[in-house]
Order: C-alpha cells, then sequence, then structure tokens
C-alpha cells in the first residue's frame, strides 16, 4: 500500500449535491474552510447524486476523475465537504494514492491550528482522537504485523491492537484533566455569579464578527480576522455597560453548520459559557447571503446544547457592507426591544447596543424587599451564597428585613426549591 504523503499545501476540493438536508453542504463554505487551513486550492470538483456510494461515496467514473485530477494538478490532499466513512476514506486513498480528509477531518485541522489555550488544545487533541480512533486501520500497513520475535512469538497483541489501546488510555488521559478543567471553569462561573454581576455571552456563526464586537465594547485586543474560525479560545471582561451597571462580556467559539460531534462533546466546558450566560447577544453577518440558514444553524446548536430558553438579542452586525442602512433598534412580538442593527468595525450602533443590553438585564433583573423569619434561615443563607442581598436590618419581632437583586432565573429556581415559600416572605 502507498505510504501517506508529507505535504498538503496543494487541495483538490470535492462538493456534491443532494436532495436531503442530511448531506447538503455549503459549496462556499467549504472553499472558505479549506483557505482558512492554510490550502492552495488547486480544482474544484463538483456532481450530483441521490445518495452517497457505498464505497467511494461518489461514483466510480467520478472517483477516477478526482484520480486523475491530482495526477494532473500534482495534489498532495482531496477534501471532500461531506463526512467519509473509515472505509470510504480508505477506498479513495487507495484509488488517487494521496491523502483523503473529509469535512469533519478538516474543521479538526483548522481548530488543532488556532486553538491556542492549554484547556483549547487538550479539547482539540480529544476532538482528533475520537476521530482517528475509527480510522486506525487507514493507510499503515505496518499495523496489521504481530508483534513478536525471541521469546515473544505466540499470542501477544498485534501493533493494531497495541495502538488502539494506547489511544484509548490517552483518550482517557486527557478527559480526566478536562474534568479538572471544568471544575476550575464552574468554579469561576460561580465566583462571577456571586459578584452579582450578570454575564453576558457572544454567540454566532463563524466569522460573524463576535472578537470585532468582542474588541469594539471591551477595548481590547483579542485576534480577529476574516476567516472562519479565527478564534476558539473564550475570553471574560469586565466593563461598564452604561454608567452604574458593570457586566462581564464572554466571546466564545464560533458555531458552523453540521458542527462535527466529536467537537460538540470535546467543547462541552466552553459551550457552557453560553448555558451559564444572562443574556446572549446573537451576532449575525447581515451581509452575508447565507444569513438565514446561518441563523437556523445557530439556534440548532444553542438547542443542542440546552441554551436555547435564554433570552437573546440578535445584532445584525456589518451594515457597512450595505448600502444605506442605518443603525437602529427593532422590537420584539412583546414590544421589547431585542434587534440592534449595526457595525462592530466602524463603530456604528454600538450605543443602540449598549441601550438594548441594559434595558433586558433591567428586565432580566429584579429588586425585591422580603421579611424573613428566624425559622426561614436556610432561605437567608442561600440568599447570602447567591451574593444577591443589598441591604439587611433587623426588625422588633427579631426577623430580618432583606432588599436583593436577583436574577429572574434565581428567582424562579427558589420559589422551585422553597415550595413557593420565599414568595410568602415578599414585602409590598
Amino acid at each position: 500500500m502507498f505510504e501517506r504523503h508529507a505535504g498538503g499545501e496543494h487541495a483538490i476540493l470535492v462538493h456534491i449535491d443532494f436532495p436531503d438536508t442530511q448531506n447538503k453542504e455549503d459549496k462556499d463554505e467549504f472553499v472558505d474552510l479549506a483557505v482558512s487551513a492554510g490550502l492552495q486550492v488547486k480544482d474544484i470538483i463538483g456532481g450530483s447524486r441521490n445518495s452517497p456510494h457505498p464505497r467511494y461515496f461518489i461514483g466510480t467514473g467520478k472517483a477516477d476523475e478526482i484520480a486523475q485530477q491530482v495526477k494532473d494538478k500534482q495534489a498532495d490532499v482531496v477534501l471532500f465537504n461531506h463526512t467519509l466513512s473509515p472505509a470510504q476514506e480508505r477506498n479513495l486513498e487507495k484509488l488517487v494514492e494521496c491523502r483523503v480528509i473529509d469535512r469533519t477531518g478538516l474543521i479538526l485541522d483548522i481548530f488543532a491550528q488556532r486553538a491556542q489555550s492549554h484547556e483549547g488544545k487538550l479539547q482539540v487533541e480529544l476532538a482528533q482522537l475520537n476521530h482517528l480512533s475509527t480510522r486506525l486501520v487507514r493507510g499503515w500497513t505496518h499495523l496489521e504485523r504481530q508483534k513478536g520475535g525471541i521469546g515473544l512469538r505466540g499470542p501477544g497483541e498485534t501493533q493494531l491492537e497495541t495502538d488502539r489501546r494506547l489511544l484509548r488510555e490517552r483518550i482517557k488521559t486527557i478527559q480526566k484533566r478536562l474534568e479538572k478543567v471544568e471544575k476550575q471553569r464552574e468554579q469561576s462561573r460561580r465566583s462571577r455569579k456571586r459578584s452579582n454581576i450578570p454575564t453576558v455571552a457572544l454567540v454566532g456563526y463563524t466569522n460573524a464578527g463576535k472578537s470585532t464586537l468582542f474588541n469594539r465594547l471591551t477595548a481590547s485586543e483579542v485576534y480577529a480576522a476574516d476567516q472562519l474560525f479565527a478564534t476558539l479560545d473564550p475570553t471574560h471582561r469586565k466593563i461598564q455597560l452604561v454608567p452604574g451597571q458593570d457586566i462581564i462580556l464572554s466571546d466564545t467559539v464560533g458555531f458552523i453548520r453540521h458542527l462535527p460531534h466529536d467537537l460538540v462533546a470535546a467543547f462541552k466546558a466552553t459551550l457552557q459559557e453560553s448555558r451559564q450566560a444572562d443574556i446572549l447577544l446573537h451576532l449575525i453577518d447581515v451581509s452575508d447571503e447565507r444569513k438565514d440558514d446561518n441563523i437556523e444553524q445557530v439556534y440548532q446548536v444553542l438547542e443542542s446544547i440546552g441554551s436555547g430558553d435564554i433570552k437573546t438579542i440578535e445584532v445584525l452586525n456589518k451594515i457597512d457592507n450595505l448600502e444605506a442602512v442605518e443603525p437602529k433598534i427593532e422590537p420584539g412580538i412583546d414590544g421589547e426591544p431585542d434587534r440592534v442593527w449595526c457595525s462592530a468595525k466602524t463603530g456604528e450602533g454600538m450605543e443602540l447596543l449598549r441601550q438594548t443590553i441594559s434595558h433586558q438585564l433591567n428586565i432580566q433583573w429584579m429588586r425585591l424587599k422580603l421579611q424573613v423569619l428566624p425559622q426561614d434561615f436556610a432561605i437567608r443563607s442561600e440568599l447570602f451564597d447567591l451574593n444577591v442581598i443589598e441591604a439587611e436590618s433587623i426588625a422588633e419581632d427579631a426577623s430580618f428585613l432583606l432588599d436583593i437583586c436577583i436574577n429572574q432565573d434565581d428567582w424562579r429556581r427558589l420559589c422551585r426549591k422553597t415550595q413557593g415559600r420565599i414568595e410568602k416572605l415578599l414585602i409590598n
């Protein structure tokens, strides 16, 4: 069998149109992914099928065409804009005699290039190992050899079995490290919660302008570029939204259609930043022709990670790419402002965005007065743990008079936990 090529600069892209949405991908986005990975696109081969071919994913004629193009263009790698099975990758590599990578492998490669933090590198490695675990037999004939020699012959284990065992051990090691990192991140979340400072998380399709908006609002210098997955590692900054109102702004990893399951699992801790936020800012590239589909993809991912019920403000970014579009605020179904047109690049509409976030946070947070009786000490303790008590005094009957500022979600949770008892302590 052929040896694996060390190169990978010159690429042949393969995009097949399918009638069903499960296999349907975006051709332009695929090219952007390849360019973001640092590849030189030598040719794009297209076609259409009703369903994937079990052997090559594509038909034998199209497979032969790709093999010929690899030779003519002297390509180092063939990229498929689809998810291939291990057998399909192996069969294609035998035919075209160069590296074959599917859409998942390409995205994993980009993530590996962009991860900077220790946690990010661990998450990417875990996703890569999970992806590789089903593809160990591809391209390595020596892995089928039996370990042996003088005094070592017999049942033993094959080199392939050894590699699989080592792979499983490495995956377990990374998972333990990530669990430790996740605990540390959870402690940080609790600290931010106790500080009574609301958290606003930036989410959106990759390259929608999240890092640019983050830099604009925080006066930071987080890396931002016009490419897919420019930044992976979450960043937090405390800023003054309006006079007297501080927030924690969190920048998260961008989403993409058909985000690989291995990545969703690996980036669980990072994606949880969205789940713990008080408000989500959904960045939308309003100049992108695919924006409606991108919006749908983002909401699907948010739903899958448990963030679907968090209050979301849609930020229609990059109005500077459109003609005669002014910054504005649009009300939602309930009449409250929940859509802002702006440009993070030029700064247009930033004040409108700040006002909208502030308004929504004021709706989210409640200022209440409670009279807590001595027998309700557990409720008082819970309020102290949440750090929502702004003032406390003792009445003549030894009860505690509390002024609290609490998030609506925390208040609803306390109402359920105390079976409505805390609501009876309210002072009108």
